[in-house]
Order: C-alpha cells, then structure tokens, then sequence
C-alpha cells in the first residue's frame, strides 16, 4: 500500500512540474474590473505565471475547505470531549465504590474484583 501511496505521488509531482512548465506565460490578475477601478479610483494589478495561479487557486481553496470542514465539526468535538470527560468521572467513581466494596476483604479477592 505504501508503494501505491508513493507512486501515486510520484505520478502527481510529474504532472504538476509537467503543467508547470507548459504555462510559463505571464498573465494579469487584477483585483477589480476596468470600469469598477475607476469608479474607486484604485486598482491593484499583478503579473504571474499562469501555473502559479492554477496551483494558487488549488492551495487557497483547499485551505478555505480544511477550516470550513474544522469549524463544521467543532461540535462534533465539542460534544467527545464531554462525553469522555464524564466517561472519566464514572471511571473514577466505580473505581471508588469498589474500593469501598472491598475494605476488610482479602487482598488477592479485591485484586480479582477489581479486574473484572
């Protein structure tokens, strides 16, 4: 399965330097239409290479996705950590009731309750 996972990425890294290559060419990315800069009176304008902003796009949206897909689940881990923070509590009161359940016994018979 590892030879897959690394061959997979392999393959991945080839066609992504493949793409890279085949769009050199610079292009404009502008932060607003013509018409919109003019009404404002700014407009901000950058040349890049065209694979940059292919990849950049790529990188952005799965970074937009990994903290939409975290914060979605917040509750979810909300409520595990309650659930285990109760589930501790119990732990800790059987242990306690056992304990007193076994004062004044043998030992080996306490140790034998207590596992089970």
């Amino acid at each position: 399965m590892r030879y897959i996972r690394y061959a997979f990425l392999g393959t991945l890294g080839i066609v992504l330097v493949s793409v890279s290559l085949a769009n050199r060419d610079l292009v404009t990315l502008k932060l607003m239409p013509d018409d919109l800069a003019q009404l404002m009176g700014f407009n901000l304008d950058i040349s890049l290479p065209l694979f940059l902003v292919v990849l950049g796009g790529i990188a952005v949206g799965l970074i937009v996705g990994f903290i939409w897909e975290w914060m979605r689940e917040y509750k979810h881990r909300k409520q595990a950590d309650v659930k285990q923070r109760e589930v501790r509590k119990l732990e800790r009161e059987v242990k306690t009731l056992k304990r007193k359940q076994n004062d004044g016994k043998d030992d080996v018979l306490a140790i034998l309750d207590e596992s089970a």
